[in-house]
């Protein structure tokens, strides 16, 4: 039986990470991204290199409406999906509390928790054996910012995982009972083009000098837990969320 894994934000850090080391023979990837086409066009090549049957997917994970198109998609072209990678999510210019207006707190919410559980709502009814689906694994990108807080950067980024854990306890013990497995991983300082978006680059090396491990994190080794919670390797684990941070 062939794997299906829908990985959102795949043209880049994690998402991409985690695609290079699901790839193989038996294994269909559909990559979501929302506007770098460059980028998920040279990994799609990278990974049919390797054997993966590869789909690609333009969508903003904050429209539902693109989203059931993105699985539909899937449908049609693969057949029943088996995984999820919930990997999609945007921050915004490091900021105090008192720079935080509107738009900014609407995005970051439409995004980063909206769209994660609009792919879990799609995924569910795939999966799910009551629906006809012989279960599966979903694992969503969570942040240590979820717990630590961000004071001074970007409190509401944190907020939106700190919704996106609890999204995974709970759905994680609802959906079980239909061989769902719902998992995450709370990535610490990873070197991504995400400290780019926010404007932190430059703090950076202090930051890396306050983790226990000495030094900011790899892409793959967050890709690494994604794929073993994929795996039958995790399935003792319901609601679980794995801390990939060097001890921060």
């Amino acid at each position: 039986m062939r794997s299906v894994t829908l990985v959102t934000g795949a043209a880049r850090g994690i998402g991409a990470a985690t695609a290079r080391l699901l790839a193989g023979p038996g294994q269909d990837l559909a990559l979501n991204y929302r506007s770098d086409h460059a980028a998920a066009e040279a990994l799609a090549e990278a990974l049919r290199a390797r054997g993966s049957r590869v789909l690609l997917l333009p969508a903003d994970v904050a429209d539902p409406q693109q989203v059931a198109r993105m699985f539909e998609r899937v449908d049609a072209e693969f057949g029943r999906l088996t995984g999820l990678v919930n990997n999609a999510g945007i921050v915004a210019p490091s900021t105090g509390v008192q720079g935080i207006d509107r738009p900014r707190l609407e995005r970051l919410f439409a995004v980063n928790v909206f769209g994660t559980l609009y792919c879990i709502q799609q995924a569910a009814r795939r999966m799910g054996t009551a629906s006809g689906g012989a279960g599966g694994a979903i694992v969503n990108v969570s942040s240590r910012a979820a717990q630590l807080g961000s004071p001074g950067v970007y409190v509401d980024y944190a907020a939106t995982k700190g919704a996106v854990d609890s999204l995974t306890v709970g759905l994680g013990r609802e959906l079980i009972a239909q061989g769902i497995r719902v998992y995450g991983v709370r990535p610490g300082i990873i070197e991504t083009d995400i400290h780019a978006d926010s404007g932190t680059e430059a703090a950076l090396p202090e930051a890396a000098r306050a983790i226990p491990i000495g030094r900011l994190g790899r892409a793959d080794e967050v890709a690494q837990a994604i794929v073993w919670l994929l795996s039958p390797a995790a399935s003792y684990l319901v609601g679980t969320t794995l801390d990939v941070a060097g001890g921060r």
